[in-house]
């Protein structure tokens, strides 16, 4: 057959349709007593017409998916074909069922090597995440494991055929689909000689799955990122600048922006009302101000309906001096991470140290992290993040030069990269001459998303005009991450070699 001479469509399957479909199934299933009753399939079209799928060539049906639901926790668990047959041969529909059930996928045999069976699952799976059902199972057969039955047990057979030593026409076509295999079932179709009446009982899991909660409380999937380019400035009081924060807060609001992210030391402007003499007394002069500002920022949060990322701010404890960043929530709730890798510099100058632990925060807006500057560069802390289910990083920093910036650039990259996630990253910009150490500012602020189709080409989602104050906006799709992690070209997170290494947490104090 000449591929030219096709006219291929899927369609559900109609009442008038059962005299084609007989033919179909009667061509195919010889082994196993060919086609279903013309009651059994009308039954079916009636209970649930939506999902039985046909496949036709200028009106010829030339491929079959016939489909039920059921209740997942029932036929996840071990079960026969026999569960999913009532009386008279009425294949059993759970109209409140939130699973679908895979009964058969067939393809004419003149029609085989066109891939049309994907067509078929392809549908399966779109009719599941559009019914928001949690998966699609089924009971597959493993046709040719009488030619190995005398050598080999179900499950040596099953592992071979996982690891493409034997080819199995049904599983391993469902292995290529992005069906697991769950369980071995046993006499699961005992007429089924071929098989040895065993099954394996299969399982396309769908990441776009949501409970059915309130909707006041489901998770946006659509979020919108607003970061300020801020312009450090000479200031003379602490109400000058919490003004400025407040003026940019206000505008990111105004956009509907999810969350409003500030850089790093923002607040750093504050040391020139005092004697700067000693760099040390200036950074705890500075960390005198910060609960005030985690305060003022909170409410701001809440007064605006924006989470705020607040860059980060010392924090003195005792006689210790960290750098700390708080995410305040548009509830009023308020999370905080200490920066873990502290610059030469900080060390030198100012005497900070570094915290002990690392956190995935969930939001109204998604799982987001927070690493502060230099923790960006050390890749350990995005693959605990994301083994936790990070969404979003969000990276303030400060850097004095291109070099330095690059650093944080490129790292912050490949995080989004290797870690399947958006990594945001926020600086300040200007020259502050009567603040020591922090009289040079650059900075080009930029959110980044993993590199696949369904991203920018360059996987740079926004970016600001290098050294200028300016608000930048970016709109990222949580959904396009679970695609991903699922059905990318690469899949990063799920293909670590965790047999052979792993990034682990130390627990501390």
């Amino acid at each position: 057959m000449s591929p030219d001479e096709l006219h291929l469509q899927i369609r559900n399957l109609r009442l008038e349709d059962y005299e084609q479909l007989k033919a179909l199934m009667d061509a195919v299933y010889k082994d196993i007593g060919g086609s279903w009753s013309q009651f059994t399939i009308e039954k079916l079209i009636k209970d649930f017409s939506e999902g039985q799928f046909c496949l036709e060539d200028n009106g010829r049906i030339v491929g079959v998916a016939l489909t039920v639901k059921v209740e997942y926790t029932k036929f996840s668990n071990p079960h026969t074909y026999d569960d999913l047959i009532g009386h008279r041969e009425a294949i059993l529909n759970n109209k409140k069922g939130d699973a679908l059930y895979g009964l058969d996928v067939l393809i004419h045999p003149e029609y085989r090597g066109y891939r049309l069976g994907r067509r078929l699952y392809d549908a399966r799976k779109e009719l599941c995440r559009q019914a928001n059902l949690r998966a699609i199972l089924a009971g597959g057969r493993i046709v040719n494991y009488y030619k190995y039955s005398n050598e080999l047990t179900p499950s040596q057979y099953l592992d071979k055929v996982q690891r493409r030593e034997i080819y199995d026409p049904i599983l391993t076509f469902q292995l290529a689909n992005d069906f697991s295999v769950k369980r071995l079932l046993g006499k699961y179709l005992p007429e089924d000689e071929k098989s040895r009446g065993f099954a394996t009982l299969l399982e396309w899991n769908n990441f776009l799955y949501e409970p059915s909660d309130n909707i006041l409380t489901t998770r946006i999937q659509n979020v919108r990122v607003g970061a300020v380019q801020w312009q450090m400035r000479s200031v003379e009081s602490v109400e000058e600048l919490l003004k400025q924060v407040e003026y940019f807060v206000d505008a990111l609001s105004g956009y509907q922006s999810d969350f409003a992210v500030f850089p790093e030391f923002f607040n750093a402007p504050l040391m020139g009302l005092t004697d700067q003499s000693q760099q040390m007394d200036a950074i705890r002069f500075l960390a005198g101000y910060t609960d005030l500002f985690k305060r003022e920022m909170s409410q701001m949060a809440v007064s605006y309906n924006v989470n705020i990322i607040t860059g980060s701010m010392p924090l003195q404890d005792g006689d210790t001096i960290y750098n700390v960043s708080y995410l305040c929530r548009r509830d009023g709730s308020v999370e905080e991470q200490y920066k873990l890798h502290i610059t030469p510099h900080e060390k030198r100058d100012w005497v900070i140290e570094g915290g002990n632990e690392v956190k995935v925060f969930d939001t109204d807006a998604g799982r987001i992290g927070i690493l502060i500057c230099y923790d960006v560069e050390f890749p350990e802390l995005g693959r605990i993040m994301a083994d936790e289910g990070l969404e979003i990083l969000f990276v303030p920093f400060w850097t004095d030069t291109r070099n330095a910036y690059l650093r944080v650039r490129h790292c912050a990259q490949a995080r989004a990269v290797e870690n399947e996630c958006y990594v945001v990253i926020c600086g300040s910009v200007g020259n502050l001459p009567e603040v020591e150490s922090l009289d040079v500012q650059y900075a080009q602020s930029a959110v980044f998303s993993p590199s696949d189709f369904a991203f920018p080409h360059d996987a740079i989602m926004s970016e600001t005009t290098p050294n200028t104050e300016m608000l930048m906006f970016s709109d990222l799709n949580l959904d396009e991450l679970r695609y991903l992690h699922h059905e990318g070209s690469v899949t990063n997170k799920k293909d670590r070699r965790t047999d052979i290494y792993e990034v682990s947490r130390k627990l501390i104090g």
